[in-house]
């Protein structure tokens, strides 16, 4: 066995390199190939993620600020969500007061940013109240320019009818241009109270 040990040294030392070299060479293509799975399982990971980030980002509620006056208890600027309706607003206001005209008032009318909504009282002039005209959508753009408005603009003011509309016109073709929104109440008829209804509703530019 020595003997033949001595004969064949070499040949057994290549041999066991030659086996060894196999084993290393069948073995590194598993290990490599590990590593796109790897990537792979974290591009999917990734993948995944993303869109559960945006539908969250889509289900943010849009905030609403809308300015509520008149016959409310607590009059002034309330939070609004997406969706939600005139009523809800009033009930954040603290709901209509005793001499609230609810017959005037559209309670379903969706709320909208900037949005001022007016509660007429009972007995105030109903002209100028049916529909959609008690509120009015805010934002500079939105204004009434009582400077270039026509009498219908005009009367979707609240407490505008014909008779009103007709005595802006008048004043401001005898004088020219309204100069300030608080020169409407040189007009016989627009005393302190019209103007408080009006002044976040009306422009001049």
């Amino acid at each position: 066995m020595k003997e033949w040990l001595k004969q064949y040294k070499m040949y057994v030392i290549l041999g066991a390199a030659a086996f060894l070299f196999g084993v290393f060479y069948w073995m590194a293509p598993l290990e490599n190939s590990k590593i796109p799975q790897e990537d792979e399982a974290e591009w999917s990971m990734a993948d995944l993620e993303e869109p559960q980030k945006e539908e969250a980002a889509d289900t943010t509620q849009k905030i609403i600020m809308a300015d509520i006056k008149g016959a409310v208890k607590t009059p002034g600027v309330y939070k609004a969500e997406e969706g939600e309706r005139v009523i809800d607003l009033i009930d954040k206001a603290g709901g209509l007061t005793s001499d609230a005209d609810a017959s005037k008032v559209n309670f379903s009318i969706r709320v909208a940013d900037e949005m001022v909504i007016y509660i007429p009282k009972k007995g105030e002039e109903a002209e100028g109240y049916s529909g959609n005209s008690t509120f009015t959508a805010g934002g500079e753009s939105t204004l009434v320019n009582i400077n270039s408005a026509d009498s219908s603009e005009l009367e979707t003011l609240p407490g505008i009818g014909p008779s009103k509309s007709a005595a802006i016109i008048e004043y401001r073709e005898k004088n020219g241009p309204f100069k300030t929104i608080e020169e409407i109440k040189n007009i016989r008829g627009f005393g302190e109270k019209t103007f408080e209804k009006l002044k976040d509703l009306i422009t001049v530019n």
